[in-house]
């Protein structure tokens, strides 16, 4: 299997469960609806932990364009490689957003609110605040990359790491997911976002475009700052990469905050 085969496979994988556990709890007269937050940051957990065991040893399983990004920007991956596996995310995603489509067919027309089908291919605001929303989505990335490293560094018994990179999605879900639904992955929004758009869902609505950008830009900024930081704090080495999201974290915070600010006026 080549590498961009398997960044296709990868993703498709993270997306049929992981967008199969939001049409579960979200869709009516599923066996699973209502079942909860906890329930979908479990099967979002797993799939990551099963996407990875399916391909990590042939891509390592990036299955996430903020990964790969990150990887290139502290030298630890190939940037000419970057666009086929981007590429191969994106349509991995689009892929199994298709199949989640298919596989609970029945239930969209048995669901009335547009904005709860949306919600089960792409990431939505608990409040919509376009600074605040941005930097929960940097602050969650920036935890999902330095985690990575953190786990990379330390010896597991073989085949034990891909369950400790699933304990790390379930946490940032758990502690960080409620105000955006952690996206953290631009393919696993943007991807699913471009299916909802073009299937022929039942009583499908807007796939909300406004907010696009942010579960893409933000995972970028904070995977980058993520990866860099580690590289600085541990390794004692530095890039322009670091400087260049530190400067742009510090804008986006200093933006949410005034943001917020002037919702008190």
């Amino acid at each position: 299997m080549s590498t961009f085969l398997a960044e296709f496979f990868g993703t498709m994988v993270l997306i049929i469960l992981g967008g199969g556990v939001c049409a579960g709890v979200a869709l009516k007269k599923t066996g699973s609806n209502d079942s909860g937050w906890i329930v979908i940051t479990m099967g979002w957990a797993l799939a990551v932990t099963l996407a990875i065991y399916a391909v990590g040893s042939i891509s390592g399983a990036h299955i996430n364009p903020a990964v790969t990004l990150a990887m290139a920007a502290v030298g630890e991956f190939d940037w000419a490689k970057v666009p086929s596996y981007i590429l191969a995310q994106m349509l991995g995603a689009m892929v199994g957003a298709t199949l989640v489509w298919l596989h609970y067919l029945p239930h969209w027309r048995a669901t009335d609110d547009p904005g709860t089908k949306l919600g089960v291919f792409s990431t939505g605001p608990s409040i919509p605040s376009r600074w605040a929303n941005l930097l929960s989505e940097l602050l969650g990335t920036f935890v999902l990359i330095a985690g990575l490293l953190f786990i990379g560094a330390n010896k597991f018994t073989e085949g034990l790491n891909p369950l400790v990179v699933g304990a790390l999605i379930a946490a940032i879900g758990i502690s960080l997911g409620g105000t955006t639904g952690y996206a953290i992955n631009p393919a696993r929004d943007l991807g699913p976002r471009i299916a909802h758009a073009i299937l022929p869902i039942s009583g499908k609505g807007s796939s909300n475009w406004d907010y696009a950008a942010i579960p893409v830009v933000g995972p970028i900024l904070g995977g980058l700052l993520g990866a860099t930081m580690y590289q600085y704090l541990f390794q004692g080495q530095t890039s322009i990469w670091l400087w260049v999201s530190s400067a742009l974290t510090l804008a986006v915070v200093g933006l949410a905050v005034q943001e917020d600010m002037a919702k008190d006026k």
